[in-house]
């Protein structure tokens, strides 16, 4: 039994005279792993029967060690009945398969540049958000000359925040007063947005 341990699969290549005795087994008589995979080649020249599959198929199992990661499973012959069920011509056999991958090794692509920013830079890029909230005409199309407001009026505000390379976000206003002076403790002072929005 020949095993190949591949990137993303293991090849199972058995020859089918597997006990050395001279008598072949059938491919039939063989599959791969507790889900019974079937051979995926014969070769008739050779008299070998080949498996392919997965590493996480076939029902194959892992271990994780400190310095690898261990994939098991099993060849399984299991004989046919023959005409006579009374004569048993040879005994079922399971062979175990494993396949070691180291958990560390070295690359040779040169440095990696990471795709996410780190978080540093994320806090740098959030203290460059640029909050704006202003005061619009009638019909939103400009930003309204300050003329002074009189209690009733309608005020048409439009808040926002320049996101520049920023993920779209949604903004919440949760209080706004109008005052005669700047600060929003200044008196006197009116509530226009209060209460958390």
């Amino acid at each position: 039994v020949a095993v190949q341990c591949q990137e993303a699969q293991l090849v199972v290549t058995v020859h089918r005279d597997l006990f050395g005795n001279g008598r072949l087994v059938s491919a039939a008589e063989l599959s791969l792993g507790p889900a019974a995979c079937k051979h995926s080649r014969l070769d008739p020249s050779r008299n070998t029967v080949t498996f392919s599959a997965g590493l996480h198929e076939c029902g194959s199992t892992v271990q994780i060690t400190p310095d690898s990661l261990i994939y098991r499973t099993l060849l399984t012959y299991e004989p046919s009945p023959g005409s006579n069920p009374a004569i048993v011509r040879s005994s079922p056999a399971a062979v175990p398969i494993e396949c070691h991958y180291p958990r560390r090794d070295n690359v040779t692509s040169g440095a990696i540049r990471p795709t996410w920013a780190p978080f540093n830079s994320a806090l740098v890029a959030e203290e460059k958000l640029l909050f704006s909230l202003r005061l619009m005409n009638d019909d939103w199309s400009a930003e309204r000359a300050f003329t002074g407001l009189r209690l009733g009026d309608v005020l048409n505000i439009q808040a926002e925040v320049g996101t520049e390379s920023h993920v779209p976000l949604r903004l919440f206003v949760d209080s706004c007063v109008a005052t005669l002076s700047p600060g929003a403790e200044a008196s006197p002072h009116y509530a226009i947005i209060d209460f958390n929005g």
